[in-house]
């Protein structure tokens, strides 16, 4: 599914009105965010009102709703969870499930695990750093082997980190195994190097824009979202991996057919350059394509298909607005030699992962993009013959939480996790 055109948003007013009533003009980041928090939006969805602390809780459940497709119904799986971020499925059944303080959880026979599973290695938790996206090897069922991307903490520095992704084999019980580092990008940074680099447009704090989404792919291949960690001047810079989508081997060595192999001053794990914050990967299960979701700053969240040696554009291209009012220093699109997003959200939707849907569940969502908003939404969008994007429809905006991750079930169904202090996982379902 390749699109013609990578350009594409309908802004007419009655959308304007509503996104700006959904996302306000913040994206997820600000230079005050507190630590352990994202921003709120600016307004509650209809029928929410803000508590002192954010939006009213989740009750539970279930809830039904009416969609363009039909109804919906949307169950609470399992609650006591803190920011859940990334969810894998067993074959065994069950899920592994991260939360971003630090912990890995296991769901079961129904039932969330109150024992985190032991084993996982120091995690620099602060802002919106923490233990972040998981995936299962491809043979899990042979070696065991579990993927995390994390917060990597210096051992003699803790507030010096960078991303990681981690690798351990897991038996099925309370402690991992073998536990190492696969992949660690070179982009240690910190506060303290933030307030000396001289970094323009009122970027937000280092532990902000971490990324990082995992994804495997058919053939084995590993690929890790990197983001900016608000230093975007270095999206542009080759020898960094702040920025990045990077691609390696399970065991973290470089493929011989990356990109930029044998290129002076480039990484060779550099699969594509020039992104802000890549909060979503998904692979295309029919094209095989790759796809992720980034965040823009004040506007300009995007949807990009990911091309092998591509530049997005970050910090130089931008939708959205600078947060200090600074000028985009090449424009808005259309620059050439950088990659225009397929679709781009302004005001922010604060997107984060996507998946596309292909399951006998929904067969009138065959094909269709959802996509997890942290701007209390589930957003559909759907794309022709060509791949070109026709229409979008946002859902579960009732329910006032913040969805970060969003998954196809073996079942068919659709699962989503809310990124909130007290945080769930949910499952959506067709309504008879």
């Amino acid at each position: 599914m390749k699109p013609t055109s990578r350009h594409f948003f309908v802004p007419t007013l009655l959308t304007a009105v509503l996104l700006c009533a959904l996302a306000g003009t913040q994206a997820q980041e600000p230079e005050a965010a507190p630590a352990g928090a994202d921003t709120e939006p600016a307004t509650p969805p209809a029928g929410q009102r803000r508590g002192p602390r954010g939006p009213t809780p989740l009750g539970d459940g279930p809830w039904e709703f009416d969609t363009e497709e039909g109804r919906i119904r949307v169950t609470v799986v399992s609650k006591d969870l803190v920011r859940p971020w990334g969810l894998a499925f067993l074959p065994e059944g069950g899920m592994l499930i991260t939360e971003r303080p630090g912990r890995l959880r296991v769901f079961r026979d129904g039932e969330l695990d109150p024992t985190p599973i032991d084993g996982l290695p120091e995690i620099r938790a602060v802002v919106i750093g923490g233990l972040l996206d998981i995936a299962l090897h491809p043979r899990f069922e042979e070696n065991r082997l579990i993927y995390f991307a994390y917060s990597k903490p210096d051992p003699d520095e803790p507030t010096l980190a960078t991303t990681a992704v981690g690798r351990a084999r897991w038996d099925g019980g309370s402690t991992l195994a073998d536990v190492e580092d696969v992949f660690v990008a070179d982009a240690w940074y910190s506060s303290a190097m933030s307030a000396t680099n001289n970094r323009c447009c009122g970027q937000g704090p280092a532990d902000g824009s971490y990324g990082s989404r995992i994804v495997f792919d058919a053939d084995g291949f590993l690929y890790v979202t990197l983001g900016d960690r608000n230093w975007g001047e270095m999206a542009q810079n080759p020898e960094s991996h702040l920025g990045k989508i990077v691609r390696i081997h399970d065991d973290g060595s470089v493929p011989e057919d990356n990109p930029f192999v044998g290129m002076d001053g480039y990484h060779p794990d550099l699969y594509t350059l020039g992104h802000r914050n890549p909060l979503g990967l998904a692979i295309h299960p029919q094209s095989g394509e790759l796809w992720s979701t980034e965040f823009g700053p004040r506007g300009g969240d995007e949807l990009n298909l990911i091309e092998a040696g591509m530049n997005y554009g970050w910090i130089l291209v931008t939708e959205g607005e600078h947060y200090n009012g600074d000028p985009r220093e090449l424009g808005r699109n259309s620059v050439p030699g950088m990659v225009d997003p397929v679709l781009f959200w302004s005001p922010v939707i604060n997107p984060g992962n996507l998946v596309f849907y292909d399951g006998d569940a929904f067969p009138a969502w065959q094909g269709d993009m959802l996509m997890a908003s942290m701007s209390r939404t589930l957003l559909r969008a759907s794309f022709d013959a060509a791949g070109n994007p026709l229409g979008q429809e946002r859902m579960l905006t009732e329910l006032g939480q913040r969805f970060r991750d969003v998954r196809q079930g073996p079942d068919g169904l659709v699962y989503l996790l809310t990124d909130e202090q007290d945080g769930a996982m949910l499952r959506v379902e067709p309504v008879p």
